[in-house]
């Protein structure tokens, strides 16, 4: 089994116990190769209530980055995402990693939402 089929099936296992609502939306943090994406998403409706990315990120680091997947990127994206949160009215989620380990940038993300304001 690679990388990628053990992820998926962490994942399966994740997303099996949680689950979001309009007032306790799902946290999600995806990674690609050069980006990261983070959405509130309400599985009742099955909607994306709100998303950012590092492609949405304005840093002076960006224009000579080859890769916007490291520490600083993270940490904006997080309280990014919690400003939006908080304009929309919604002060609680469920944090879903999708399957990456809790290290790194996906625990950048956590705690610059934390930060910004976002209980989970």
């Amino acid at each position: 089994m690679d990388k990628i089929e053990r992820r998926n099936r962490r994942k399966k296992s994740i997303r099996k116990k949680i689950s979001g609502t309009d007032q306790k939306p799902r946290m999600c943090v995806h990674k690609s190769n050069k980006n990261i994406y983070v959405q509130l998403i309400d599985d009742v409706e099955g909607k994306t209530l709100c998303g950012v990315s590092t492609k949405n990120v304005d840093m002076k680091d960006a224009k000579d980055a080859k890769t916007r997947k490291n520490i600083k990127f993270a940490e904006a994206l997080g309280t990014d995402i919690a400003k939006f949160a908080i304009e929309k009215g919604i002060k609680k989620v469920v944090f879903d990693r999708a399957g990456y380990l809790y290290h790194g940038v996906v625990k950048t993300i956590a705690d610059a939402a934390r930060k910004g304001g976002l209980e989970f």
